[in-house]
């Protein structure tokens, strides 16, 4: 019996007996999407922008639900935010520190 040469998964050759289909390769499943716990809040006011180089804004924001709903923080947001902007908190416990207005 003649044998065929085929090619396995890292390039290397395989052989199956003539006359048997190579076995098909099972899809493995890569997992799941797993999201952490977020608390609402809503962008009511914002402080001024922080970091060494400005790239982060400080806002006040209202939490809305959950255990400190209707709570006010002051927190640090990366990238583009507005008045009025859902944020999605991970904790509600951490405030982020004052601005420093007067450097020099």
């Amino acid at each position: 019996m003649a044998a065929k040469k085929m090619k396995g998964r890292g390039g290397e050759k395989v052989e199956t007996p003539a006359g048997q289909q190579p076995q098909q390769q099972q899809q493995v499943s890569r997992g799941t999407v797993m999201f952490t716990e977020a608390t609402p809040a809503k962008v009511e006011e914002i402080m001024g922008r922080t970091g060494s180089r400005g790239e982060v804004t400080q806002v006040r924001c209202r939490v809305l639900e959950g255990r400190d709903a209707n709570k006010i923080l002051r927190r640090n947001v990366k990238g583009p935010v507005r008045k009025g902007d859902m944020l999605m908190l991970r904790e509600t416990e951490i405030e982020a520190g004052k601005l420093n207005q007067g450097r020099r």
